[in-house]
């Protein structure tokens, strides 16, 4: 990939989440917020088909983490699988699959829609 087309890229990626501002940056210089946004867009800058999101809205405020999920949704119509891991009950509704899990352990009730 030529450079040019990476930077574009990046720079594409970076404004999806709302952070191109703090491009030039260097990660100590962000916020825990802002550094959660850029580890989004770094997974998402090359269109993966398979996207493993741990807690993507932990560091966010309300209105980031909305953008997030939204973005996250997008992602999914796109053809990509999300497997997301999330403490957050706000954005359960948003999952095709839930898993419950305690003590390491899988549990019954798996909510499955088409």
């Amino acid at each position: 990939m030529r450079s040019s087309q990476r930077k574009e890229l990046v720079s594409a990626a970076l404004e999806r989440v709302s952070i191109s501002h703090q491009a030039r940056r260097r990660p100590s210089q962000l916020s825990g917020g802002e550094q959660q946004r850029v580890a989004v867009a770094r997974a998402i800058v090359g269109s993966p088909r398979i996207l493993l999101a741990d807690e993507p809205t932990g560091n966010l405020d309300s209105a980031n983490g909305e953008a997030i999920m939204q973005m996250l949704r997008e992602l999914h119509q796109a053809g990509a699988t999300i497997l997301m891991v999330t403490h957050d009950p706000r954005f359960v509704h948003m999952a095709n699959r839930l898993v419950h899990m305690l003590d390491g352990k899988l549990q019954e009730g798996v909510k499955t829609e088409a």
